[in-house]
């Protein structure tokens, strides 16, 4: 009996220490976590400040333009900054508007640059299509002509462009800009795209195939739908190079009566020569030729989304 009894006791006491022993490593395991998390939470916070004033940074000329475009030029030009449009009016938008020069040079940006998209998108995508789809004789060729082309500069390609518009009777005319934005768009957007078919597996056609598909209405039942977020993404890409584009226009467009709207924004500037610069009115033509841009990421934003972060998660 003592015998047995001595032997339990003693199990009784290893298994005692064998709990105090794991008790400890339980806490070791916890306490770290935590006290990692509580010093994470400063770096968060610091970071999180960082991300805000850069915000605000990118933000506040967006917001300085509004603002001086609803204030009097004799404000604006004044030694003390006014940081909140009070007591502003619609005076610079009204006057920008009563001439007719904005509503001119609006038509001509917006045809050149629906213009300059549909046929950019159109042609990109085909070559898309072709690089990543099929396999042919000069293929990397192809590739490595795109590239290079891409890293020619703008300014070097002026005199030939200005003498082949010349040449064929284009200088002047929205269809001889819009053929030179195109040029100018297509090989980064035939880049950008070409990513975006290689993203989709060729087996998706190749299974609507065998259930009866043609190999062109698998192509535009299963592979088109998938990358209407790239042709969404490439599209602002064109849109915003036609839009804004200043350098070509200026050598192609020599005529007044024939400007888009960035050339349009230089006659303000060019006012000063004669007398004072109106900078209300600079300001709200500015806005005027912002509203488009956000009017169309407004529509496409959704898509635009989901075109940036495709091919991010694999499914």
């Amino acid at each position: 009996m003592t015998n047995s009894s001595f032997s339990l006791s003693t199990r009784n006491a290893v298994l005692t220490r064998a709990d105090t022993r794991t008790v400890p490593e339980r806490d070791t395991r916890t306490v770290p976590k935590s006290r990692r998390r509580w010093r994470l939470r400063p770096v968060r916070t610091v970071l999180s400040l960082i991300g805000i004033l850069l915000a605000v940074i990118w933000v506040f000329p967006v917001y300085w333009m509004l603002s001086s475009s609803l204030l009097p030029n004799v404000v604006l030009t004044s030694t003390r900054p006014r940081f909140f449009p009070w007591g502003g009016s619609l005076d610079n938008f009204r006057e920008v508007l009563s001439s007719g020069s904005f509503f001119r040079a609006l038509t001509i940006s917006l045809q050149v640059t629906l213009i300059a998209v549909f046929f950019a998108m159109l042609f990109a995508f085909l070559a898309a299509v072709a690089i990543s789809r099929f396999k042919f004789k000069g293929r990397k060729s192809f590739i490595l002509a795109i590239l290079f082309i891409q890293m020619l500069p703008a300014e070097g390609l002026f005199i030939a462009q200005y003498k082949m518009m010349s040449t064929t009777g284009l200088l002047n005319t929205v269809i001889g800009i819009s053929v030179l934005y195109i040029a100018a768009v297509i090989p980064f957007t035939i880049w950008m795209l070409r990513g975006f078919v290689a993203g989709v597996p060729a087996e998706l056609e190749e299974s609507a195939q065998v259930d009866g598909c043609t190999s062109t209405g698998a192509f535009f039942r299963i592979t088109l739908p998938l990358l209407a977020p790239g042709l969404v993404a490439s599209g602002v890409y064109a849109f915003l190079q036609a839009w804004n584009e200043f350098t070509i226009a200026l050598v192609i467009l020599p005529r007044e009566d024939m400007r888009t709207l960035p050339l349009w924004l230089r006659t303000f500037i060019q006012a000063s020569q004669t007398r004072e610069t109106d900078w209300g009115q600079v300001m709200a033509s500015s806005t005027l030729v912002a509203i488009p841009v956000i009017i169309f990421f407004l529509i496409v934003q959704g898509r635009l989304t989901s075109g940036l972060v495709a091919g991010a998660v694999k499914g």
